[in-house]
């Protein structure tokens, strides 16, 4: 199994509460700098896509 190559957000500020991301065509990986578990999510590219369409979208006004 290959090690996955972990890119940091770009909206991660200098600090230790960043999100890493390592992706190929078939898997996304996401985990948390601060995470002492170092736990990873995986997920497909389709349902990463959708959660990044769904945090996107401006929240409706209440």
């Amino acid at each position: 199994m290959p090690t996955p190559t972990w890119q940091k957000s770009s909206y991660c500020q200098e600090g230790e509460a960043c999100v890493h991301i390592s992706a190929d065509p078939a898997v996304i990986h996401l985990t948390e700098s601060a995470d002492p578990t170092r736990a990873i999510l995986t997920t497909t590219p389709t349902a990463f896509a959708a959660l990044l369409d769904a945090v996107s979208r401006p929240s409706p006004s209440t």
